[in-house]
């Protein structure tokens, strides 16, 4: 009688278990917003090689263009909305073939003065999500095209030229593309129950509303943007930003895959509630492959880089100061990087 009890129970968790999971997966399906910006875009299986762009949006709305309240806008020092829609972090993840071979995620500075895709001249590069949504708006609004439509296509363009300048840069093709804004970054790092960090001396920014000690402790929530947003006092500026970035974006990949996040029914369901609101993802980046494929950025299984660089203090006609490239040293250097993560050759 223990044993048929104890089947019975183990039977009913594991239905419980699954329709969580199912529930989940429908939840996520119908509720986070998908974008065309990729033409074609398709699966990649787990297992396989991909390239995908991330970035970080400057936006004052969530994934579906509803404006964030005022009082979050104030917590998270965001400043007066000028309209602006920045992608402040950009990252290249490249991962490899198998099971074994670490990920490569590759930052380009937000200040990099590059050629814009579309024939827009050069600007820094966080800037070209914007051209692009704005060229299309002008374009679209001529064609009688208003209110949500119009900005969904807008923001379309925007992606897609964003993607488009960062593969001319590159020579990389994107496979896929996710968007995360500033609320979801927030309560991401909310739900995770913070990421730990370490701090040299103490910090006191009031431009990103930073103000911690010295020594290593846990940062979430507004807290945690404006530790990844500061860049005034930082003696490397931008640059410096960039590795703090890096930095914390290891330690969010190991929250993320650490042993019972993703199989905590709480968690989970808040993450989901976060995707759906805040997270962007191409249509044709699977959910049920992308967990799988989280899984293998855990144990140190990521490696991270940065473009090379060379002056950071370029004076630019129209951009004011921005940081100076050699695309083809940046070419060079990124197909390089993925070419050593493909065989396996990091150290």
């Amino acid at each position: 009688m223990a044993l048929r009890t104890a089947i019975a129970a183990a039977s009913a968790a594991t239905l419980v278990a699954v329709g969580l999971v199912w529930n989940l997966q429908q939840r996520i399906e119908a509720g986070v917003v998908s974008s065309d910006a990729i033409p074609n875009a398709a699966p990649t299986p787990v297992g396989e090689e991909f390239t995908a762009l991330l970035v970080g949006l400057d936006a004052r709305t969530d994934a579906a263009g509803n404006p964030l309240p005022d009082d979050l806008l104030d917590a998270l020092h965001a400043g007066p909305d000028e309209g602006q829609l920045h992608t402040d972090t950009i990252m290249l993840l490249h991962v490899p073939a198998g099971s074994t071979a670490p990920a490569v995620a590759i930052s380009i500075p937000r200040d990099a003065f590059v050629a814009i895709a579309g024939g827009r001249g050069r600007h820094k590069i966080n800037s070209a999500y914007e051209r692009g949504l704005d060229a299309a708006t002008d374009a679209l609004s001529e064609q009688g095209i208003t209110g949500p439509e119009l900005d969904r296509r807008g923001r379309e363009a925007g992606r897609a030229t964003l993607i488009a300048t960062v593969e001319n840069l590159t020579g990389v093709t994107v496979d896929h593309f996710a968007e995360l804004n500033l609320a979801g970054f927030v309560e991401l790092t909310e739900a995770l129950g913070g990421v730990p960090v370490c701090l040299n001396a103490p910090v006191e920014d009031s431009y990103s509303g930073l103000d911690l000690p010295a020594g290593p402790q846990t940062v979430s929530g507004p807290e945690a943007l404006a530790f990844v947003r500061q860049r005034h006092g930082l003696d490397g500026g931008d640059l410096d930003r960039i590795a703090r970035q890096q930095a914390f974006a290891a330690g969010l990949a190991q929250r993320l895959t650490d042993s019972g996040t993703l199989t905590d029914p709480a968690r989970l369901d808040r993450l989901v509630e976060i995707a759906t609101r805040h997270v962007v993802l191409d249509r044709g980046w699977d959910v049920n492959q992308l967990a799988g494929q989280l899984r293998r950025l855990s144990d140190g299984a990521l490696v991270f880089r940065t473009i090379p660089t060379l002056r950071p203090d370029l004076r630019t006609p129209v951009d004011g100061t921005a940081v100076e490239i050699d695309p083809a040293a940046v070419r060079a250097f990124v197909q390089d990087q993925i070419a050593a993560a493909d065989d396996d050759d990091y150290v």
